[in-house]
């Protein structure tokens, strides 16, 4: 088929954007969206970022900014998608029924069909594979117990996920961050055509949770 990617610039929605190409399926477009605060359905820290990852997997950029009003975002989703030619549209879910039905239903809308690569996957599964992919993943924002600020700019490796393991088990987290408690930020990958390094821009810390903007800077081209 060929699909619209939602792509956050996150390690899930960058991932599921290799399952379909691996898959066989075309992948043009990626469909962007930058919220203007917190959102429940759309990734917000370094949205801006997402825009250098679609050109470095060699895809199209669109990009729409968005109120964090529930229906509005849907509407903003639908008239993003509608006047794209696809088949379909690939969305990084992994147990998010809130996130999938709406796009589901938005896609059914259009006569388009979801693909989501992840969907009901063990969890230390997926993030070990994209691991063993290539994938170089940074966490750029953490809102749960048991992950503290030194998390914020670390690379995830083998160590990263048995200490999840760990904080799952004390605190009952979702190991890939499906619940908001980690967010990330995908720096190379199997199908990027050159990486990137990080700048952090800004470190914010708040008790509890925090954040960092970092700055996407092109290295390592593979032409």
């Amino acid at each position: 088929m060929r699909l619209i990617a939602l792509l956050s610039g996150g390690k899930d929605s960058t991932h599921s954007v290799y399952l379909a190409q691996k898959d066989g399926h075309e992948v043009r477009d990626a469909a962007i969206f930058i919220p203007e605060t917190d959102s429940y359905m759309f990734h917000r820290p370094n949205a801006e970022e997402a825009v250098k990852i679609a050109e470095a997997m060699g895809l199209n950029p669109v990009v729409r900014r968005t109120k964090v009003i529930k229906e509005k975002e849907l509407k903003d989703l639908k008239d993003a998608l509608a006047p794209l030619d696809a088949e379909g549209v690939i969305a990084g879910a992994i147990e998010s029924k809130y996130q999938f039905e709406r796009v589901k239903r938005v896609c059914e809308s259009l006569g388009l069909e979801v693909y989501t690569p992840l969907w009901h996957r063990d969890q230390t599964e997926i993030v070990r594979e994209m691991l063993a992919e290539g994938f170089i993943i940074m966490v750029v924002s953490v809102s749960a117990y048991g992950l503290g600020e030194e998390w914020l700019g670390r690379t995830l490796d083998e160590e990263a996920v048995e200490e999840l393991k760990k904080v799952e088990e004390k605190y009952r987290i979702n190991v890939s961050g499906e619940g908001g408690e980690y967010e990330t930020i995908v720096l190379d990958g199997p199908n990027f055509r050159y990486g990137f390094r990080a700048e952090i821009k800004k470190r914010v810390w708040k008790r509890d949770h925090g954040w960092i903007e970092v700055e996407l800077i092109p290295i390592n081209s593979k032409a």
